[in-house]
């Protein structure tokens, strides 16, 4: 069973979160990658290999198959965190929920335009188009005017 312990720091001195364990487990990749992500950064897997990918570069997160996925301008990394974990983590970082299994960085849209279905489709930076899901079109419309 793990432990945990705080201890107090000086404020002059830096805040550190330290992990002792026995090997690098799932459970402890996700503690990192949750205290990485209120940083300002996720961590996601791709060829193998973890990276640091900072919110910025994210274009949107979607869920496949119960698997979450971080999609930049150039790559897709596959994360450990639930989709739903990700929102509460993002949603003061301009993420929308805007489908049942996706995350839109607002700051990457580039144009909207109404879509059949009371749907609409954004075009991002990158070129690719993402629905907004019929019932995710209100809360579009509230951040865009900056209401909560």
């Amino acid at each position: 069973m793990m432990q945990t312990k705080i201890t107090r720091t000086e404020q002059d001195k830096p805040e550190i979160v330290e992990i002792h364990c026995h090997y690098v487990s799932d459970e402890v990749r996700e503690i990192v990658a949750f205290v990485k992500s209120r940083q300002g950064q996720l961590t996601g897997i791709a060829d193998d290999k973890l990276y640091e990918i900072a919110v910025t570069d994210i274009f949107y997160i979607e869920s496949v198959d119960n698997k979450s996925f971080i999609c930049t301008k150039d790559k897709v990394y596959e994360t450990k965190q639930k989709l739903y974990e990700l929102e509460e983590i993002l949603k003061e970082k301009h993420f929308l929920r805007v489908a049942k299994a996706m995350l839109l960085n607002l700051m990457k849209v580039r144009a909207i335009k109404p879509s059949l279905n009371s749907r609409f489709i954004t075009e991002l930076y990158s070129g690719e188009q993402v629905v907004i899901s019929r019932k995710y079109v209100s809360a579009l419309k509230k951040a865009l005017k900056g209401e909560n």
